[in-house]
């Protein structure tokens, strides 16, 4: 009985580490938002990803979205599936059968082999309401129409008015983020930058402001100004991608609202906790 229990507390001992928020150098909680899933412990964008994420109790987790060949969206980083599957080829010549076919776990480990490439309405009937749900539209203008197919499977879900901020809608083009605030505008929208968030000028961050709620740059951009200066013009700032227990802690000092990572418990081991 004495080794039952000392097994129950050392377990609830470690699920606890995953469930105390850090905070950021003001004493806000910073928000985890895993980076295509948990994808510093499983291959990223696939549904065992997000599991992980889930289970691990991050905030957020975050998909890239493209389309196929025959109008279905699917969750998927690069614009070809060369590097994540054991196909090769774009993305955008692949039907959904074809592309579900191919192999996404085992170039990141033989234990996962036979993951698929998830489909964007596969991902958000799994996880809405369980989960924030971080939608990056990636390369938007390889797939013209994509803005209203994602904003299409959302109000057929209802979850276009969504509760507590829950859906995020992002892109690193801009025109497109404009055109999904159009098309449902009741869900959070934000911009993304690489290092050019660096140089920002106050007149760009108001732009920004017109139609985002988040300004989420290349970690290694932000500095205490910048993260004054999208506070001023009412955004959150996320910044992206943590990899290691150092870069979220500098992130934390900077007071950022968020940290985009592949390790979600680099997050919640930050110091100030």
């Amino acid at each position: 009985m004495k080794r039952i229990l000392s097994i129950f507390f050392m377990t609830s001992l470690f699920l606890s580490l995953f469930t105390v928020p850090v905070l950021a150098a003001n004493g806000q909680e910073i928000t985890n938002v895993a980076h295509r899933g948990a994808s510093g412990h499983t291959p990223e964008n696939t549904m065992v990803a997000f599991d992980k994420a889930f289970e691990m109790k991050a905030d957020y987790i975050e998909i890239d979205v493209q389309m196929t060949k025959d109008g279905e969206l699917v969750a998927i980083h690069d614009t070809t599936v060369n590097r994540t599957t054991n196909g090769t080829g774009a993305v955008g010549d692949y039907t959904l059968e074809e592309i579900q076919q191919l192999d996404a776990g085992s170039w990141f480990g033989e234990e996962f082999a036979g993951e698929q490439i998830p489909t964007f309405e596969e991902i958000i009937d799994a996880y809405r309401g369980k989960i924030g749900i971080l939608i990056e539209l990636k390369s938007p203008g390889l797939y013209p129409g994509i803005e209203e197919k994602v904003a299409d499977a959302l109000i057929e879900r209802n979850m276009h008015k969504p509760n507590n901020n829950k859906v995020i809608i992002q892109s690193f083009n801009h025109e497109s983020v404009q055109t999904s605030k159009e098309l449902v505008p009741n869900i959070p929208h934000g911009v993304l930058l690489g290092l050019q968030a660096a140089v920002v000028t106050d007149e760009q961050l108001a732009a920004f402001a017109s139609y985002a709620d988040y300004f989420n740059p290349n970690m290694n951009a932000v500095t205490d100004e910048l993260v004054e200066r999208v506070h001023a013009a009412e955004m959150e700032i996320w910044a992206y991608t943590v990899r290691s227990q150092e870069q979220a802690d500098r992130l934390a000092e900077h007071e950022v609202d968020g940290i985009v990572t592949d390790f979600p418990e680099y997050v919640y081991d930050h110091p100030g906790n």
